[in-house]
Order: structure tokens, then C-alpha cells, then sequence
């Protein structure tokens, strides 16, 4: 009786830690980085004309609730009360969803392809995230 009882007690205290451990929240999570771009070096690695007027970093923000969101920060413009020119439907989502507005020059080119600058974009988050 006495074995079985202890057998009782150690069960119940294992289901009771495992019951009460707290469920990792990750929706608060997320994964940043950018890269350099100038219309210079664009060319070497791009189909598309450079997008920008003028040179700076793309970046990203991985929220695994929200996606990628990607933005463009024109040089000159890049610290942490900089909100960059969204890229992307997740970037736009996000600052609308907060009540910010980008806060940087606009520095996309009149009817630019910004196709491949989401590409560079999401590539930056998808390594980091990996």
C-alpha cells in the first residue's frame, strides 16, 4: 500500500508541474536585419532599375503572428525613432495597425518596381529566421 501511495504522490506532482509550467508565448518574438543598398552595386545582382533615389538599407521585421514586414530607410535616416517607407502589404498593415506613419523622406522612384527590393526584404528575415 505504502509503494502505490508513493507511486500516487510522485504522478500527481508531475502532472501538477507539467499542468502549471506557463505555455511559451512567442506572438511578442521577432527577428530583425537589413542590408546596405546603392544604386551603384544594384545592378550586379538585380534585373529590376534601383528603386530608390537614393541610397540606404532595406530591412525587415519577422513578428510570427504578423509575417515579414519590409521597409526602406533612406541613408541619413536610419536609428530607432526612424519609421521607414513600407515595401510590403505586411509593412503597411503593421504601421496601420499601430497609428505610425512613416517618418523618412520618401525616396522611392515614380512607378519603381519594388518587386525585387521586397525580395532582398524577406531574403534578409528568411536567413535570420532559419
Amino acid at each position: 500500500m505504502r509503494n502505490n501511495l508513493s507511486r500516487w504522490l510522485i504522478g500527481a506532482a508531475a502532472v501538477f508541474i507539467v499542468a502549471c509550467t506557463p505555455a511559451q508565448d512567442n506572438s511578442d518574438k521577432f527577428v530583425s536585419g537589413h542590408t546596405v543598398v546603392h544604386e551603384v552595386f544594384w545592378g550586379a545582382d538585380h534585373d529590376n532599375p534601383y528603386p530608390f533615389t537614393t541610397s540606404g538599407e532595406i530591412s525587415c521585421v519577422y513578428y510570427p503572428d504578423f509575417g515579414i514586414e519590409v521597409y526602406f530607410e533612406p541613408a541619413g535616416y536610419i536609428d530607432e525613432s526612424s519609421i521607414g517607407t513600407p515595401l510590403n502589404k505586411a509593412a503597411a498593415d503593421a504601421l496601420k495597425r499601430d497609428g505610425m506613419k512613416p517618418n523618412v523622406p520618401y525616396s522611392i522612384k515614380e512607378g519603381a518596381d519594388l518587386s525585387e527590393a521586397v525580395e532582398v526584404g524577406l531574403r534578409v528575415c528568411d536567413e535570420l529566421v532559419r
